[in-house]
Formats: structure tokens, C-alpha cells, sequence
């Protein structure tokens, strides 16, 4: 809800509610209204070809629920469920209530945009966030009782709070929370806390020897391959020397745009 209100079609709707036509018995987009889209509008309503649905999965292409984002057929499979959309399926539906209102490029865009951030997340946090996980908890580096610990807690925020908004925000184009509130958030969080506590169960295994060892040397293997990854080398020092001109680049962009010479 919050994320709708405060994007572009939440915006627009709020300006433009007497123009709704909302007390119409036929209400199709683009015939009975057109300033404005509701949730209903995009994931359940009437179209010009579609029918009225009340699986709101029938136009959603990701499951941003997990995690780690995923196609929303897998879900409904494990579920064993009738008749399940393969995610093209569903995504073509949904741009085609988006082509009522926006141009194919448009609407082509918005996709390439979102699916970018879904990956960016899946791959930089979510994947790697897991598999960490996994290892604390095989290797006894955690204790077997969830969420005892501050570690599974950091970890649930990063995916469950933080990245479910960045991830949801970036579907419904509210910026606000899919940077702010999202991956600026997941972030902070990855690289100031879960980070940090990783290091330390590494440390506290390496010291209590035996399997614990072990473990520890493998999670600590690992870890260091993230954080060699292009993704995350940054934070180690490690830019390339055209990552790091690029970055000064856009510093003095900033600088010459939004600072005042003393």
C-alpha cells in the first residue's frame, strides 16, 4: 500500500479520483476510465481481451516473496497446482494492460529496469546471503534454534524487510523505497553488520577446531570469493582503475552541479 501511494500511478490516481469512474458496473481500462490505474486495474480487472481474475499471480512475473526472488510458476508447481502460467505468459499479460496507457518501448523499459534490479539483488545479496547461511548453520557456527541469535536476525531484514521493499518497489516504481527504503538499506546492513558477524563465527570456529574448523575455513573461502566478486570489491579496495575514473567522473559531475564554490 505504501509503496503504491507514493508512486507515480499511486500519485496520479490520488490526483485524479473523481475522473475514475469508479461507480461503473463495466469498469475496463481504457473504455470506462484512463487517469489512472488502481491495484485492481493492473492485477485484477477487466481489460479489453482479458477477463476479470481473482489470482493475482495471473500478471505477475516474479515472486518476490523468497529470499531470493523467483519465477512464480515454481512456487505454484511446488503447490501442485492445475493449470500453472509459465511467467512469459503472465508477463504478457501484464504489459498488456501497461500498452493501454504506455507506448511497447515504454512499457519494454520499465521490464529491462526491473528485471535489472530483481538480478542485481538475486545475485549481489540473496544468493550469496543463503549459501552463507546454509554453511553457519551445517557447521554448527549458529546454534540450531532460530532467530536466537543477532546474525539471523540482520540476515531476515536484508531480505525479508529491506530487499522485499526494494524488490516490490522497483515493480511498482516508488523510488523511495526502492532505493531508501530497499537496497540502500540492504546495504547498510550487508556491509556494516552481517558482514562483520560472518567474520566473527569464522574466527570463533577456526578457534574451537575440529569440524567447526573445517567448516569455518570453507565459509571463509567462500566469502572471499564474494567479496572479490565485481560486485562487492569495492568495499575491499579493490576497483578497477577505469571503476575508479568512472567514480571521480560522476563525483565532479555532482560536485559541478549541486555545490557552490566558497
Amino acid at each position: 500500500k505504501e509503496i503504491y501511494e507514493e508512486s507515480r500511478h499511486g500519485i496520479a490516481y490520488s490526483d485524479n479520483k473523481t475522473k475514475m469512474n469508479l461507480e461503473s458496473a463495466k469498469w475496463v481500462v481504457g473504455e470506462d476510465y484512463s487517469a489512472a490505474p488502481t491495484c485492481a486495474t493492473c492485477h485484477m480487472s477487466a481489460t479489453q481481451t482479458q477477463a476479470v481474475t481473482h489470482d493475482i499471480g495471473d500478471r505477475i512475473s516474479w515472486n518476490n516473496r523468497p529470499p531470493v526472488s523467483i519465477r512464480p510458476e515454481v512456487p505454484d508447481k511446488r503447490l501442485g497446482l492445475a493449470n500453472v502460467l509459465p511467467w512469459e505468459t503472465r508477463r504478457k499479460n501484464m504489459k498488456e494492460v501497461c500498452g493501454v496507457c504506455h507506448s511497447s518501448d515504454y512499457v519494454d523499459g520499465f521490464y529491462v529496469q526491473y528485471d535489472g534490479l530483481v538480478r542485481l539483488y538475486n545475485e549481489k545479496f540473496g544468493e550469496p546471503g543463503v549459501r552463507i547461511m546454509k554453511m553457519l548453520k551445517k557447521g554448527n557456527l549458529i546454534t540450531k534454534q532460530p532467530f536466537d541469535e543477532k546474525i539471523e536476525w540482520d540476515w531476515f531484514e536484508i531480505w525479508h524487510h529491506q530487499g522485499r521493499r526494494a524488490r516490490m518497489g522497483a515493480s511498482m516504481m516508488g523510488p523511495d523505497y526502492t532505493h531508501w527504503h530497499g537496497l540502500y538499506e540492504v546495504a547498510k546492513a550487508w556491509y556494516m553488520n552481517f558482514i562483520p558477524e560472518v567474520r566473527e563465527r569464522i574466527a570463533q570456529g577456526r578457534s574451537e577446531g575440529g569440524k567447526k574448523a573445517a567448516i569455518a575455513e570453507k565459509l571463509d573461502s567462500y566469502l572471499t570469493k564474494v567479496l572479490n566478486s565485481d560486485n562487492h570489491r569495492w568495499f575491499i579496495g579493490k576497483m578497477t582503475s577505469s571503476e575508479k575514473a568512472i567514480r571521480q567522473k560522476e563525483r565532479q559531475l555532482f560536485k559541478k552541479r549541486y555545490l557552490r564554490k566558497q
